[in-house]
């Protein structure tokens, strides 16, 4: 890995003349008050190893009439330098391989020069940079699309289903009613034929009756008509036979049937109703089901994908598209471990690159601040940062833009303070 072995500063920003020789592994705090020049080290190394995309816009110290002039040299054996009125570049390779900036990028990493673009992130850009590293990002946006896909199924099924369950609920029924309509054209077949059957035997009254009138008008001819009269007289006998036998079918019963059918087939349709809306909510909660169950699959295939990678950092995942870290979400981790991830996967975009810069580590408090820096250490990873503060835990302490107690640019290397794991 690349890191820094050596850096000058004249005249860039706040600084007037700082030479800088940072500890190879671990933590080099740059410490000071408030507008001293500390971040314009991090801002003149940015700009000496990322180009002109990392130049300040005012990059000549205010008041100096010499422009700005930087050198870096790195563990490579690269020696980097920017300077003059147009900040040019020139890189010096032992090697003799030429490329400037080219040269350059080859194992710089944008994001340790700019580590506050990957904190500012959104959760998604930063789950982006962290599934791009372990290979797994395609794979992984597949799961997340079906997951979300199953997900606003399963969603509007289980509204369906609260809502024919509610429908059902809110129906009447009624358990005395047959469970299939009823038919009205049968009932009124019935009642035709008993009326048919009942008109004829009113024709036969009134056949009846017509004979008798003509009994009454024969008596009164008897004397002249008996041969006559004796043969309606028997006709009449086989009359009253016939008629003696006949007796009316009530209708009463289908009448009143016919009057309660409509009511009675309301109630069947509400009870089928009923049952239709209870079977389509058990079929939309079993639908329901199965698509948890399919999310639950999904779930568990990406946190297998997840746990069989190779993370830059134990603890790493990807929750709901979002970066999380020992179960919890960015905006829930630590400062101190938010700089511990964004250093990890630094390291894992270009392992080139040795080295990261930090700005404003105030935020830790000393004990932390060692934890970090033993981290550092531990990884052979080198981070040179700011800090106010003009305690022992800083290796170098910048006033007015030099380092303090110095007379020339920067104290020789006895007086430079390195950081060391457990100690200050």
């Amino acid at each position: 890995m690349v890191k820094i072995n050596r850096l000058e500063i004249e005249n860039v920003k706040r600084i007037k003349a700082l030479v800088l020789t940072p500890t190879e592994n671990g933590l080099t705090v740059i410490g000071g008050k408030n507008r001293q020049g500390k971040t314009s080290v991090l801002d003149a190394i940015a700009w000496a190893l990322g180009g002109d995309r990392f130049r300040p816009e005012a990059a000549q110290r205010d008041g100096s009439v010499l422009p700005p002039k930087l050198s870096v040299t790195l563990s490579n054996g690269l020696v980097v330098e920017r300077g003059g009125k147009n900040g040019s570049l020139k890189v010096t390779d032992p090697s003799g391989r030429k490329g400037g900036q080219t040269l350059l990028n080859e194992f710089v990493e944008n994001l340790a020069l700019d580590l506050p673009k990957f904190l500012a992130a959104t959760d998604k850009e930063k789950s982006g940079t962290l599934l791009r590293i372990i290979g797994v990002e395609e794979e992984l946006y597949t799961l997340d699309r079906r997951e979300q896909e199953l997900y606003n199924k399963r969603h509007a099924l289980g509204q369906l289903a609260d809502q024919k369950t509610k429908y059902a609920k809110e129906l009447p029924s009624y358990p005395d009613v047959p469970g299939e309509l009823v038919s009205a054209s049968e009932l009124i077949r019935r009642q035709q034929d008993i009326l048919a059957r009942n008109g004829e035997n009113q024709r036969r009254r009134d056949s009846l009756h017509q004979l008798e009138q003509k009994e009454n008008a024969l008596a009164e001819q008897l004397d002249r008509l008996r041969t006559e009269y004796a043969a309606v007289c028997a006709d009449l006998e086989q009359a009253r036979a016939a008629a003696a036998g006949l007796a009316d079918e009530p209708t009463a019963e289908l009448e009143q049937q016919l009057e309660s059918i409509e009511e009675t087939n309301r109630k069947v349709r509400a009870n089928l109703d009923k049952e239709k809306a209870e079977e389509d909510a058990k079929g939309l909660t079993s639908q329901y089901q199965a698509l948890t169950l399919e999310i639950e699959n999904i779930r568990v295939n990406r946190r297998a994908l997840l746990d069989g990678a190779d993370l830059p950092l134990p603890g790493l995942s990807v929750e709901d598209g979002a970066l999380t870290y020992q179960g919890k979400r960015w905006s829930d981790i630590s400062g101190a471990d938010q700089l511990r991830i964004a250093a990890a996967i630094v390291r894992r975009l270009k392992p080139e690159c040795g080295f990261v810069l930090l700005d404003k580590l105030e935020q830790m408090d000393l004990d932390t601040l060692r934890e970090f820096g033993a981290w550092l250490e531990q990884e052979g990873l080198q981070a040179i940062a700011t800090r106010v503060s003009t305690g022992g835990e800083c290796s170098v302490i910048i006033e007015d833009g030099q380092a303090v107690g110095a007379d020339t640019p920067q104290p020789d290397a006895g007086q430079k303070k390195t950081w060391k794991a457990g100690t200050f």
